[in-house]
């Protein structure tokens, strides 16, 4: 009997949870194809103000439902240098307070509409396919369903040892000694990596009695350590400042620990006289279970007890720290000590923890693509100079800026490729496809600056004078292809649609432009003005810059949506 019960307990356990975590992930998803544009919106307003960022990190939370995914993706902001460790650190407190969110709607005796959310969810995903809207409606609705049966069915599986007197005097240790609770807590969370999970079993064993109040606290306790771990490992490998913000976070979370287990008595206290209900009821009878909707030897009210612990932790944590977070900061740098080494050469907005998330995940590349352009536009000007002055030390950054944008676009390109591969809107998808176009026109205009300076040292090498015509035609080609590329980039910055008029008259001009050089140069051929040699380089550098010219306009139409 002892095998099948436990037979029975693992498979319940595993399989509720199973279901429990890929809800959460559907949801999550669901949620986050319903909210990508806010999501951009919430994090542009970041700014250096530390309760801005908590806020920040409170709304992302709230939307992604997952604090160690807003964390994770902090750390790669503060990787890429699109954020402070000030900053960072402001919105990993904000994240504390937003995972909290999940644990309060788990805590509702909601349950029973498990199923019906599954099949609603279901229907609005198949029969409303061409409005995507309600397509993420059904889809945060089937996580949501999904979500809530786990919890049911982990719920169910530890009912068999409600009559365990080991179980119930492991967690009975548990309760007398606080550290071992918060311990395993915190093991739990990092052999599960999701704090959620871990919440959702404890809500699930004290809901059926097995668990005590006290004890249930001190497993939320050592959860909020255990969920730091998830940054901590995904900041291994990347900068300085990175590696401090993981380390904020763990501190963060240890020192508000250490100070509640000495002011326990106190916080169960405060959690009981602001939560309705006694913690510890036990439903005795039938009558009584009947009353409340659930079985006998269930607990009615340690739910909420748990979810308000949870958030007033982390409410708490976060104003004792917000008004020092220059002294945290200042603690990681002694405790992480060094310099980083920062190149110019290196991708700069792109970190691929942030796929998970594909409305922040785009915002990465657009910024990478948008420093890609104005990498472009500085290898045109630096090319100019090069052709009126030659120098082997601008050749030489001219060369590293070309295989920087070679780089770039085969960063970006793989990026977007596993952009793709994840659940995303068919908007994005459409944005990732014109962010490639862009990506690869912005190379090709790497490539014909490459073949402009070649054609200037071949004609360094042999010797080869222009005539003043033909310079003057050379450099007035090189600065209308300057101007519509520097009306592009900046477009490009500013996301303005609306240049489409004017590039098509700039991109006009430039192959008018290119025509009347190259039929006036064959004039002067014809007249024996200019030489052969001398023509072919010359033709070649207007052809050149021409085709810059066609490249600029095909960003022009992906940023408007014709690519």
């Amino acid at each position: 009997m002892s095998v099948l019960l436990n037979e029975a307990f693992l498979f319940g356990l595993f399989g509720g949870l199973g279901l429990f975590l890929y809800g959460m992930k559907i949801m999550s998803e669901g949620l986050q194809k319903l909210a990508g544009e806010r999501m951009r919106k919430i994090l542009a307003a970041l700014t250096n103000n530390r309760i801005m960022g908590t806020l920040v990190g409170i709304g992302v939370t709230t939307i992604i439902q997952s604090s160690s995914a807003t964390t994770v993706m902090v750390v790669g902001f503060v990787n890429a240098g699109l954020m402070n460790l000030m900053q960072a650190i402001g919105v990993v407190l904000g994240a504390n307070i937003g995972t909290t969110v999940t644990a309060q709607i788990i805590a509702f005796k909601i349950t029973k509409y498990a199923l019906p959310a599954i099949g609603f969810g279901v229907m609005l995903m198949l029969f409303c396919r061409k409005k995507r809207t309600y397509s993420y409606v059904g889809e945060a609705l089937l996580g949501f369903g999904m979500l809530f049966f786990g919890l049911t069915i982990m719920r169910d599986a530890f009912d068999p040892f409600k009559t365990s007197e080991q179980f119930r005097q492991f967690f009975l240790l548990i309760g007398d000694n606080l550290l071992l609770g918060v311990l395993v807590g915190a093991i739990m969370t990092v052999i599960v990596q999701s704090s959620t999970a871990v919440i959702a079993i404890t809500l699930a064993l004290a809901s059926s009695g097995l668990l005590t109040f006290e004890s249930s606290v001190a497993l939320i306790l050592g959860e909020n350590i255990g969920t730091t771990v998830t940054a901590n490992l995904a900041a291994l490998g990347t900068n300085l400042a990175a590696r401090r913000t993981a380390l904020a976070h763990f501190l963060f979370n240890v020192i508000g620990v250490a100070y509640m287990l000495v002011l326990f008595p106190v916080f169960l206290q405060i959690i009981t006289a602001i939560t309705p209900g006694d913690p510890n009821l036990i439903l005795q009878t039938q009558a009584q279970a009947d009353a409340f909707g659930m079985r006998v030897g269930d607990n009615p009210y340690i739910a909420r007890h748990i979810a308000n612990t949870h958030t007033l932790f982390n409410i708490i944590n976060t104003l004792i720290f917000l008004p020092i977070i220059g002294i945290l900061a200042k603690l990681t740098t002694i405790l992480i000590r060094g310099k980083d080494e920062i190149s110019e050469y290196h991708l700069k907005y792109i970190d691929t923890r942030v796929l998970n998330t594909p409305p922040i995940a785009l915002g990465q590349a657009r910024s990478e693509t948008r420093r890609m352009g104005q990498i472009c536009l500085e290898m045109v000007d630096e090319t100019t100079l090069y052709l009126k002055e030659p120098n082997e030390k601008r050749l030489e950054g001219l060369i590293k800026k070309e295989e920087m944008v070679d780089l770039l676009q085969r960063d970006i390109t793989n990026f977007l490729v596993a952009l793709s591969q994840q659940p995303i809107s068919s908007q994005t998808s459409k944005d990732i496809a014109s962010l490639m176009h862009m990506v690869n026109d912005f190379e090709r205009i790497g490539d014909y600056c490459e073949k402009i300076w070649l054609l200037a040292q071949r004609k360094q090498q042999q010797k080869i004078i222009f005539s003043e015509i033909a310079d003057n035609d050379i450099a007035d080609m090189a600065q209308k292809t300057r101007d519509f590329l520097t009306l592009i980039v900046s477009a490009l910055e500013r996301n303005d649609v609306s240049v489409m008029d004017k590039a098509e008259f700039m991109e006009r001009a430039i192959n008018q432009t290119e025509e009347t050089y190259r039929n006036g140069h064959i004039a002067r051929l014809n007249t024996g003005e200019c030489a052969v040699q001398p023509g072919l380089i010359f033709i070649d550098m207007l052809h050149s810059f021409e085709k810059i010219g066609d490249h600029t306009f095909n960003v022009t139409k992906a940023l408007v949506g014709r690519k």
